[in-house]
């Protein structure tokens, strides 16, 4: 029931990105109790309500539409109504446009509520055997141009394990651009279809890969690429290197935490061992008074 008294409610509905009893029992709630459903695509939303035998009035909210629709939606939302924000599979604002809408929302003081759900980029990341502990998603890459060549130049020193989404056509052309700017011998996990019934998993080099799906399969569906990050090359300090740099940062006024917490981000080694090190090395003489 409205509420002109107060603004809306706006819900950010994660829906399945294939598998139809992937969804929550909340957001089958929501999606029940809501005045209205933005969806980027009425018609494949429609099959899913129709599923659920949810009957709700939809209005499309899509990159092409952004700013009046968005305006509209806002004017709905001060005006008391709630509202649940879908995408066609996965959750609102992870590559599509509904970043733009909660923004509005932000400024306009209305409260915007998360309803978790389903992402490609979590479901194939945990799979697909690659480190978890730091991650970076791109989503989809530029898809010509400047922009695109700035993307690739600037993931190819990337430590973090690294996540893309691409859609077939494009796929060849992503990897060949991976092994010219990355390695071709770098690692990564491609998956299709998650959670569908065609659901498959390659792995194995970019080399690989292209060769693969430029010779072997002709791609198809949605795909999500796991690549792994770039390895240091950079040779470890010594143990007397370290020291000598402990020394130097104590000399300079810094405490031993001050220093071991500088020098493990520094060298990217264990705090425990850089504060062990310091340790070992005596306070710096005070320096002498001159008379």
């Amino acid at each position: 029931m409205v509420d002109a008294t107060k603004p809306g409610i706006l819900y950010l509905v994660g829906t399945p990105i294939g598998n139809l009893e992937d969804i929550t029992f909340r957001a089958l709630r929501i999606l029940r109790e809501v005045d209205l459903i933005a969806a980027e695509d009425t018609r494949h939303t429609g099959k899913l309500l129709h599923h659920f035998q949810i009957q709700k009035p939809q209005i499309s909210y899509h990159e092409h539409n952004l700013k009046q629709r968005g305006d509209q939606l806002v004017a709905k939302l001060l005006q008391g109504e709630n509202i649940a924000l879908v995408t066609d599979a996965g959750t609102p604002g992870i590559a599509d446009p509904g970043t733009a809408i909660v923004q509005s929302c932000i400024e306009a003081g209305i409260t915007v509520v998360p309803i978790p759900g389903p992402s490609a980029a979590i479901a194939a990341l945990t799979v697909a055997g690659l480190p978890t502990e730091r991650f970076v998603f791109e989503g989809f890459l530029p898809s010509k141009g400047k922009p695109r060549r700035e993307r690739l130049q600037a993931i190819a020193t990337e430590t973090r394990t690294i996540i893309l989404y691409e859609a077939p056509h494009r796929l060849v052309q992503t990897l060949e651009d991976l092994g010219e700017n990355l390695d071709n011998q770098r690692h990564l996990v491609i998956a299709r279809e998650l959670t569908k019934l065609h659901e498959e998993f390659w792995r194995g080099s970019i080399g690989q890969a292209i060769s693969h799906y430029q010779l072997d399969t002709k791609p198809q569906g949605e795909f999500t690429l796991i690549i792994a990050g770039k390895t240091p090359t950079h040779e470890p300090l010594s143990e007397e290197a370290l020291k000598s740099e402990l020394e130097n940062l104590l000399k300079q006024g810094m405490s031993r935490s001050q220093a071991t917490q500088h020098l493990s981000q520094a060298a990217a080694l264990p705090r425990r061992q850089i504060y062990q090190l310091a340790l070992t090395i005596p306070d710096p003489e005070p320096p002498s008074e001159s008379n």
